[in-house]
């Protein structure tokens, strides 16, 4: 046999062996599971990651001031006279110079306000992990409702098709006219429409999911039994005051309000009296003119002692002081803004859950009506006292009823998922801990 031969009939049968293989449908994916992928994944944890990084270095660089910082290096030149310093130091072969902050009242403040800083932009990414966690969940609940809208629209596409069929028969019949093709075809079109604008979200909201978790759009697929059940919402419970003290918002707000007033704090001790350690060691050159100039001289020289400083004439640091008090005035305000922004929010929602909910049943029974009216009409029709155009109506008007209760079911969920996150309980109840 020749070898392209042989080739050829081994690449149709593998080709025939993967045709007959069957397709391995996508795993249902949990809610756990996207949500943690989706915070290991995301830009936004790695953004504030190095945002925490940055001011925990800050808050080490301010605190690490008490440190003597040693340097070590030369002051290599000729002198010509007396021997000048370079850079404000006699010329030597090899020196080295320590300092560091002794009895500094300004930078001690300094050093809380650094830290407060670093406590604030932890509590920063802990409320960004929670919109992580929120955006996620509303995707997920989103997904999951448009896959459920898919299954039923694809039904009732199958089912308007095989009513066109038998209003063409009626038609060839002489049963019903050209008007009533025209119907059938706008309810096929119209469900159709409506499929194709649930696929397209459902698209969308994998394709969001993807760049969320790092998993390929086309194996998202939703658990609908995944999802926890959501709490009880009591309208008479105080969730405002309660969501104003637990959100991480505002715990950040007023920590960095506290970092304000502590660097205006620290502004105005910098009028204070301050000591600061200090250390030099030089091994000086011969011929550098020394011993024309100095009756003793000693090639090894030490220095050690401290330096005390008293700004008690400073008109640019009590402006700067004032400035800082400025500061944290404002920040103090943005702190008790941000509390009512959150407190009032909360209530919003919590109210909104009640309309919703009664919205949701609204729209429920609006569903089971017209499901009933439909059941009914097919119930007449078998039985010869109705028009198989009245049950046709009545089974578009499920539809429409099917779709208003599904919106209704998600913006509930919607606006409870979001109450949980600002009552700070959206970890626990997606079961990731805290």
């Amino acid at each position: 046999m020749k070898p392209a031969l042989r080739f050829f009939i081994l690449s149709v049968s593998v080709i025939s062996f993967n045709a007959e293989l069957p397709k391995v449908a996508a795993q249902p994916l949990p809610l756990k599971r996207v949500v943690e992928l989706a915070l290991g994944h995301s830009t936004v944890s790695a953004t504030l990651a190095a945002d925490q990084q940055r001011a925990f270095a800050s808050y080490h660089e301010a605190r690490n001031q008490y440190i003597p910082q040693a340097v070590a290096g030369a002051g290599l030149g000729a002198s010509w006279g007396f021997p000048l310093s370079l850079e404000g130091a006699a010329p030597s072969i090899f020196n080295l110079n320590a300092q560091s902050a002794f009895l500094n009242p300004s930078l001690r403040q300094f050093v809380k306000a650094a830290k407060a800083e670093w406590q604030a932009s932890s509590l920063q990414a802990k409320d960004q992990r929670n919109q992580v966690i929120q955006d996620a969940v509303l995707s997920y609940a989103e997904l999951s409702k448009w896959e459920k809208l898919v299954s039923y629209l694809r039904e009732q596409r199958d089912d308007a098709q095989k009513t066109e069929q038998i209003v063409e028969q009626r038609i060839s019949e002489g049963v019903d006219s050209s008007l009533a093709r025209s119907k059938a075809q706008l309810a096929t079109a119209r469900v159709r429409f409506h499929l194709a604008q649930a696929q397209g979200a459902i698209d969308v909201l994998r394709n969001r999911l993807a760049h969320m978790t790092g998993l390929p759009a086309s194996s998202i697929e939703t658990d609908p039994d995944s999802v926890p059940a959501l709490p009880e919402v009591k309208q008479e419970d105080d969730l405002a005051s309660g969501a104003a003290q637990s959100s991480s918002l505002v715990q950040a707000a007023e920590t960095r309000a506290a970092a304000q007033q502590l660097k205006a704090r620290a502004e105005h001790r910098a009028l204070l009296p301050s000591v600061d350690f200090a250390a030099q060691y030089a091994v000086l050159s011969k011929y550098n003119n020394y011993s024309e100039f100095y009756k003793a001289f000693e090639r090894n020289n030490a220095t050690v002692g401290v330096a005390i400083r008293f700004p008690f004439l400073s008109s640019v640091q009590r402006a700067r002081a004032a400035a800082a008090d400025a500061d944290a005035l404002r920040a103090k305000n943005d702190a008790k803004a941000a509390s009512n922004q959150v407190s009032e929010e909360t209530l919003k929602l919590q109210r909104s859950v009640e309309q919703l909910a009664a919205f949701q049943q609204v729209s429920q029974l609006e569903y089971d009506v017209a499901q009933a009216n439909a059941n009914a009409l097919k119930v007449r029709l078998d039985a010869g006292t109705a028009s198989f155009h009245d049950l046709e109506d009545a089974r578009n008007q499920v539809n429409e009823r099917f779709g208003a209760l599904q919106d209704a079911d998600f913006e509930l969920e919607r606006a409870r998922i979001t109450l949980i996150r600002a009552t700070g309980e959206l970890e626990n109840w997606v079961g990731i801990g805290k």
